[in-house]
């Protein structure tokens, strides 16, 4: 599972536990400016993953880490489906990201209410 927070305008996904060893990473940062959104979306794990580079993927079990999908790359750590979010990135390595947290609506809205600018 990932904990997904924002410190000073950057997102910060921490892997907890096992899931750094199942990704082979334990933190991504990405300046909020880079962020597009985030989607609550538990039919993501049906998606084509594209050819694993580095991490765990067995199906129906544990999708974590880096995979080429389609000319991009995405960040997977995922064991719960009905638990995965989807943040949308834009100039950075990665192009998705796709982790599975403890509350998939608070972590969208965290995501989306730090992306607006203040009033």
């Amino acid at each position: 599972m990932a904990r997904v927070s924002i410190t000073d305008q950057t997102l910060v996904v921490e892997l907890e536990g096992l899931d750094r060893l199942w990704a082979i990473r334990s933190r991504i940062e990405i300046p909020l400016t880079n962020v597009r959104g985030a989607t609550v979306d538990p039919g993501i794990l049906r998606e084509p993953k594209g050819i694993k580079v580095g991490g765990t993927h067995f199906p129906g079990v544990i999708t974590a880490g880096t995979f080429r999908s389609g000319g991009e790359w995405v960040f997977w750590d995922v064991r719960n489906p009905a638990k995965a979010v989807v943040i949308e990135l834009a100039d950075e390595r990665y192009s998705r990201l796709v982790v599975e947290v403890d509350d998939p609506r608070a972590t969208v809205d965290l995501v989306e209410h730090a992306k607006r600018p203040a009033a």
